[in-house]
């Protein structure tokens, strides 16, 4: 009995001194550069969001969040196609893409340069709207893509799907701008 209350203070005298030797080879091995942590992914190429420091106004959507595969293909689109999609997304695209341009709305696919389809799912548990749209050639060839995650509850979900459609437009347009500008 007597040696297992003798054990605790030695231990505990072991563990200190142990702490205080790594303590001090750390000390002095300090003017030695030390590792970097692992990554899992590589560094992003998209801008982060900004305040609008640089001539551009701040957007709550947060950074532009579009990629465009082939901008000559893009500009070459005069007239899209806009498929079903999930939450009104596609009604809500039409009315904003029929008001704020950058294309016309083609009644057809037939009569369309290109086809924008995706899709649109709320989730409850996240209280996010996540968005995923593509603009592809008639014969699905990318042209270009965009996701767009939207909060709510608030606001309700019509609105946020109506706010994600703003979103997509404009990511589209700025494309557009993008496209011409190279």
């Amino acid at each position: 009995m007597a040696t297992r209350g003798f054990t605790a203070p030695i231990l505990f005298t072991l563990l200190v001194l142990c702490s205080t030797v790594l303590a001090r080879q750390q000390d002095q091995s300090g003017d030695q550069q030390q590792p970097k942590p692992p990554t899992l992914n590589k560094p992003s190429d998209q801008k982060p969001p900004t305040l609008g420091g640089d001539g551009e106004a701040p957007s709550l959507a947060g950074p532009h969040s579009a990629n465009t595969n082939d901008p000559g293909r893009l500009l070459r689109v005069h007239s899209i196609f806009i498929d079903p999609m999930d939450n009104g997304l596609a009604e809500k695209l039409v009315g904003e893409i029929g008001a704020h341009g950058p294309f016309r709305i083609a009644s057809s696919r037939q009569e369309a340069d290109a086809v924008l389809r995706g899709t649109c799912f709320d989730s409850t548990r996240l209280k996010t709207v996540h968005s995923e749209v593509f603009l592809t050639s008639r014969g699905g060839e990318a042209i270009w893509q965009d996701i767009v995650r939207q909060p709510y509850k608030p606001p309700p979900l019509a609105r946020a799907v109506g706010t994600t459609a703003q979103v997509i437009v404009a990511d589209l347009a700025a494309s557009v701008r993008e496209a011409h500008a190279k």
